[in-house]
């Protein structure tokens, strides 16, 4: 059974699953749909196009399936997802998504901290922790496990990759590429992200062979260089492999 305050308003047209706390002052639009065991605070609005997972916390003034801030947006019928087990804190907004896409995706288990903002069509993965007041633009993609420091921005279709580490304040128009320190200014490769590895249960072999795929990749003045390098020298494993595909694939370029 849902606890539903009496000072909040759910629209008929919702679907709740069950036992769904929705705190004072909150607001479910139509055309919304909700799993179980979620929990909202006080003044938490879900919008048009939310589609909520299970076990996730909502906190304070947070503001869910936005309509997109993009002047290209005419009203489509776009959604907003969000995975289980999220924990999204005050005054953080995500928007929904646009033609381009048709969806914002936010993932399962991560932290999104304060006030910070998910635009249009991003796609956030697993195991992501966001600090406070961080802005991801339209179409940005996180992968999983990806820690992100406070107050940093990012331009539209960045993509940055798993188990990064990135510096508070920092800003990027480039890809982050997988296993990565990013920091200094302006922002740049500052080591592979060993702690965050180590936490995350890789050996000491896989991190120094990240290590030294990273070593090859800048050695050479052209990216695809470094690539051939890496091909050359170093044994392919699931590791290798994703480093690589990273940066064949980047649109933005890497980060050097």
């Amino acid at each position: 059974m849902n606890q539903i305050h009496p000072m909040a308003f759910v629209h008929p047209e919702a679907i709740l699953g069950d036992n769904n706390i929705i705190g004072p002052f909150c607001y479910i639009d139509k055309n919304t749909v909700m799993g179980d065991n979620n929990v909202l605070q006080n003044s938490v609005t879900i919008n048009y196009g939310a589609r909520i997972g299970s076990n996730n916390e909502f906190f304070p003034g947070a503001s869910i399936s936005t309509k997109p801030q993009d002047l290209k947006f005419k009203g489509e019928d776009t959604t907003c997802q969000i995975g289980d087990h999220n924990s999204i804190r005050e005054n953080v907004t995500i928007s929904r998504g646009t033609a381009s896409k048709g969806t914002t995706i936010v993932g399962n288990g991560n932290l999104l901290m304060e006030n910070m903002h998910v635009a249009h069509d991003c796609v956030i993965g697993n195991g992501c922790i966001i600090g406070n007041s961080t802005k991801f633009a339209g179409e940005v993609v996180v992968d999983d496990f990806a820690i992100i420091s406070a107050t940093c921005l990012f331009h539209q279709f960045c993509h940055v990759g798993s188990y990064i580490m990135f510096q508070g304040g920092s800003r990027t128009s480039q890809d982050i590429p997988p296993y990565v320190i990013a920091g200094k200014e302006p922002i740049r490769y500052a080591g592979v992200n060993i702690i965050g590895l180590r936490r995350r249960g890789f050996s000491n072999e896989k991190i120094e062979l990240i290590h030294e795929a990273y070593r090859l990749l800048y050695s050479k003045g052209v990216l695809k260089e470094g690539i051939e390098e890496i091909k050359k020298n170093l044994p392919e494993c699931e590791e290798i492999n994703t480093i690589i595909r990273f940066v064949e694939n980047s649109k933005r370029g890497i980060i050097r």
